[in-house]
């Protein structure tokens, strides 16, 4: 090699033909397609023997289904819980928190999480991270976030800087604009208690009115959305009439609120795999406590996104466990789909809850989540159709973002040329 050695690249151009596609429009697969990907996006969808007509690199999918790349729209890269596991991550220098939130980056694209919308992160470093991935210097899936999450003194998740500690409405104002002001894409909230939180239960509420009031209408006023980690079905009405946006987990929510929830066009992010993460809990050491409490809040947890789903919520794909976590047989992200497919969720639905609606909520529907032309290329590449069973995606052949192959385990794009 002679000259400068280049950055990661982040467009790409392909022709891939031999395909059943999933577009995120249309709920049925449709063969006899080739998608034509140049600079990055998708071009055109054409006919095989117009696609290749001129075409530098054809790649052949042999039948496989193309679907959009996942969105997992409650992330945490420098997640750390109560235990042995979490205590490594809280203890990390600033530069080695960078370093493995960088891996989590890069693994969560290879498990088929194009775009990511992070919910709480330490440090900043989602900021640098995001522009890091951007200009090529390191691999990750396209990054939305947050940055520090807003709770009150004492609050969910106040003993780490993924969090800012505000009381009353001023301090929760001045709290939005510092996150505006870092960067972030949204704003998120503690509303209430949680499962990591060792001194208060999952029905604590942790926001006055005037509180949530003053954040939901700063952040709107800065054209920020507004989501909320939140437990009891009462608190979440209150900030929904406020004008919440999404609500993440509603582990207790009735079927009056998710009405409300659904009048009022807020999403839920269910998360359900986190009561339901024993496992999980185990390898980082997690206290009995909390296990407890978050296997025991399961029940209760389904019943709710049952409400969600009845009274026609949008719902959205989210694990918050990492989503690349090797998790009962596959990644904690597919795990996630596959429990919102058993809990009610049909299929081509649950397909939609993690690509379409997701881009939609971000406001990025114009450049995510269908594979149509103008679009990114992000997509995955599986051998069954996710749309008959989400388990298909257990079985992820390739990966593509923006054009660019991350991920090839048939080996079809080596050599892929006409």
């Amino acid at each position: 090699m002679s000259g400068a050695v280049p950055s990661l690249p982040t467009r790409g151009d392909a022709v891939l033909v031999g395909l059943h596609l999933i577009d995120g429009v249309d709920p049925a697969p449709r063969g006899g397609l080739a998608l034509v990907i140049e600079e990055g996006r998708i071009a055109r969808i054409t006919t095989p023997d117009d696609a290749v007509r001129g075409a530098a690199r054809v790649i052949d999918l042999d039948g496989a289904f193309v679907m959009p790349g996942l969105i997992n729209m409650h992330t945490h890269f420098s997640l750390s819980l109560p235990g042995a596991g979490g205590d490594v991550v809280s203890g990390l220098s600033p530069h080695e928190l960078s370093l493995y939130m960088a891996d989590g980056a890069r693994r969560t694209l290879l498990s088929g999480v194009t775009t990511v919308r992070c919910v709480a992160e330490k440090g900043g470093a989602d900021f640098a991270l995001r522009r890091a991935i951007a200009a090529g210097h390191v691999p990750g899936p396209r990054i939305y976030t947050a940055g520090r999450a807003l709770c009150c003194t004492g609050g969910h998740g106040f003993d780490g800087d993924d969090t800012l500690e505000c009381d009353g409405a001023d301090a929760f104002a001045r709290g939005v604009r510092s996150q505006v002001k870092a960067g972030a894409d949204l704003i998120k909230l503690m509303i209430s208690g949680g499962i990591a939180g060792e001194h208060e239960e999952i029905t604590t509420p942790q926001l006055t009115r005037e509180e949530m009031a003053a954040a939901i209408s700063t952040a709107h006023a800065w054209g920020r959305k507004v989501t909320a980690h939140a437990g009891p079905a009462a608190i979440i009405a209150e900030a929904v009439q406020l004008g919440l946006d999404c609500v993440e987990h509603g582990y207790e929510l009735t079927p009056e609120v998710a009405r409300l929830m659904a009048a009022h066009g807020t999403a839920l992010v269910p998360t359900l795999v986190v009561t339901r993460a024993s496992a999980f809990f185990d390898d980082l050491g997690v206290p009995a406590w909390m296990q407890q409490r978050s296997l025991g809040a399961g029940p209760r947890h389904m019943a709710s996104y049952r409400h969600a789903l009845d009274a026609g919520v949008e719902v959205l794909l989210g694990s918050d466990m990492p989503p690349f976590w090797d998790f009962e047989g596959t990644s904690a992200v597919v795990r996630e789909l596959e429990h919102m497919q058993a809990g009610g969720l049909a299929a081509p639905d649950a397909v939609r809850a993690a690509t379409a609606a997701p881009a939609r909520w971000l406001g990025a529907d114009g450049e995510l989540g269908t594979l149509t032309p103008g679009r990114w290329a992000d997509l995955v590449v599986t051998p069954g159709d996710p749309t008959t069973d989400v388990t298909a995606l257990r079985d992820l052949d390739l990966v593509m973002k923006g054009g660019v192959v991350v991920r090839d385990d048939q080996g079809r794009a080596r050599g892929a040329f006409a």
